[in-house]
């Protein structure tokens, strides 16, 4: 294992210790640490500002600044393109031409080690270079545990794209090409080690926005359990996911409050969330600027009625729902009504042929079950209709003769119900968003425990907690009496859409091919997915030529 390369990627060549608050929470809102460098005077009263950096960095890893959500979403069973099926073929939907130049993985790439970088200057400076009194060395040790606790969940995002990666474990302090890559079962070593430090010396309930020992459990449980579907893992990886899993639900009775309680606006720091990236009012332009209302969304800025002020946002990127996502939500399951906008209003008048419209009416309206012809004809007289088989660009129904709203008029292509439960205020158009973005909720403790059961082979420990997640959605206490992989991942789609890495469920479980196969209407058309090739990010040709070509590119690319 190499543990210390100084330069990964010219991001590590120009690390410095430039932080930046990120506000909702009063412990980081009371300055504004951005112009502090790694030549002002750090002591143990001031350190605490150097932790805070590594979290304002961690913002562009979920936010996924200029990668969109393609890299998490796209080419997977419950989300595809916007595009058209036959001639706009995004390559990492199908799979096509995907190649190590794309923008896309160094993005990914660059920002996972931003947070590295930051995390190994904390872990020196607490370590070896700023003087603690007696009475602060459990400070001193929370907030090397915080440093090894986001490093961890940084290499664990590199390691499940790319495969081995780079392990720098030291600050950087100079310019230097000699790096290359770990092994894969290196890569989950280190991560483990990590966590496995962190977690004694993490606060059970810190200030909102830290890593708390029940979150890093959450991360150790996924990795454990990632690592148990490799040829490398240990036969005890499942047990050891499905006990960390345990203590990451820690009691909490995830029925206490309902779905869409969970994602009301007002109640962001609420018990269910074990982590979550901050933003708010308040701070600098990146404390105010989530972008993620913005996503799961068409330009519904072009329908009648509707203006580029709207109440929902404006579009960025291409991913939205397949068909076989909406399908698996039943009739009781309330999460439905929390997770889309099925009917979108009117924000400002219009005409379409002879219907008025006014502020505050229906302008578009999506079923979950398809109407009758008389019902469509009636509707359609007073706002657009989308049946559930009409989403996509080349579904577009056929006109309705003699009512007002023609489809041909639409110039919006994909129309689908857009994602509720990211709402957000204060933004201006895609940009300037204050919703908080929740990374780990105890309904995926549950998930992963489930998982977790399955696979050290106890079906019924397994579908209880299954049962635990679908009772709250559904009212149903026993819906599951035995569960498979595929249970697992279809409850996943319903609690999870949008929060976590579908891409990286689907490769972990071994499902990827099979399921988008199945269920994404652009690979089944066009996909062209090699496993012994896609099942790795191409590494970004940046990095193999700033290493002088000692870095290894994946087969394949």
């Amino acid at each position: 294992m190499n543990r210390y390369k100084k330069n990964i990627g010219r991001l590590l060549m120009v690390a410095t210790l430039a932080i930046a608050t990120h506000s909702c929470n009063k412990y980081i809102e009371e300055e504004n640490f951005s112009n502090l460098t790694g030549e002002d005077f750090i002591t143990e009263d001031n350190a605490d500002r150097l932790v805070v950096g590594v979290y304002n960095s961690l913002r562009d890893v979920f936010k996924y600044t200029n990668v969109g959500y393609d890299v998490a979403f796209l080419g997977t069973d419950i989300f595809t393109s916007q595009e058209n099926i036959n001639t706009d073929l995004n390559p990492l939907n199908v799979y096509i031409n995907v190649n190590s130049g794309n923008g896309t993985f160094s993005n990914d790439w660059r920002n996972n080690y931003n947070v590295i970088s930051k995390a190994n200057i904390v872990i020196n400076r607490f370590s070896n270079e700023i003087s603690f009194s007696d009475s602060n060395l459990a400070a001193r040790d929370n907030g090397i545990a915080q440093a090894k606790g986001l490093r961890a969940m940084c290499y664990f995002n590199l390691v499940q794209s790319f495969g081995g990666v780079v392990l720098s474990l030291d600050e950087i302090e100079g310019i230097s090409s000699d790096y290359v890559r770990s092994t894969e079962e290196e890569t989950y070593t280190q991560i483990i080690k990590d966590l496995e430090e962190a977690i004694p010396a993490l606060d059970d309930t810190p200030a909102t926005g830290r890593l708390s020992k029940r979150a890093a459990q959450h991360l150790l449980s996924k990795v454990y359990l990632t690592r148990a579907y490799k040829a490398f893992g240990s036969s005890s990886d499942f047990d050891t996911a499905a006990s960390l899993a345990e203590s990451a639900i820690g009691g909490y009775d995830i029925g206490s409050q309902t779905y869409a309680e969970v994602f009301d606006y007002d109640n962001q720091e609420n018990e269910e969330i074990l982590f979550s990236i901050q933003y708010g009012a308040g701070g600098d332009y990146n404390d105010r600027n989530n972008t993620k209302h913005s996503t799961l969304m068409f330009s519904v800025n072009e329908l009648p009625g509707v203006t580029r002020q709207n109440q929902y946002g404006f579009r960025e990127g291409s991913v939205m729902p397949t068909e076989f996502f909406y399908s698996l939500f039943d009739d009781n399951d309330t999460r439905d009504d929390a997770t889309f906008h099925r009917v979108l209003f009117a924000d400002t008048e219009g005409t379409v042929g002879s219907d008025d419209i006014v502020v505050g009416d229906t302008v578009i309206y999506f079923p979950k079950n398809a109407l009758s012809s008389e019902e469509l004809s009636d509707k359609l007289d007073r706002y657009y209709v989308y049946q559930p088989d009409n989403y996509y660009f080349n579904d577009s129904p056929v006109n309705v003769p003699d009512v007002n709203y023609k489809y041909t008029e639409n110039t919006v292509f994909a129309n689908f119900p857009i994602f509720k439960k990211f709402d957000d205020i204060g933004f201006d158009e895609i940009e300037g968003g204050f919703r908080d973005t929740f990374i780990y909720r105890v309904a995926e403790s549950h998930l992963l425990a489930a998982e977790a059961y399955l696979g050290a082979g106890s079906s019924a420990q397994a579908a209880a907690h299954m049962n635990i997640v679908r009772n709250r959605a559904t009212g149903e206490s026993n819906f599951y009496t035995s569960v498979d992989i595929d249970d697992i991942l279809n409850e996943r789609a319903l609690e999870l859409a949008g929060e976590t890495n579908r891409w990286y469920d689907l490769k972990r479980t071994g499902k990827l091919e099979e399921r988008i196969n199945s269920y994404n209407p652009h690979v089944i058309d066009h996909g062209s997915f090699d496993p012994s090739i896609h099942l790795l990010r191409p590494i970004p040709d940046t990095e193999i030529i700033l290493s002088d070509n000692r870095i290894e590119q994946n087969p394949g690319y």
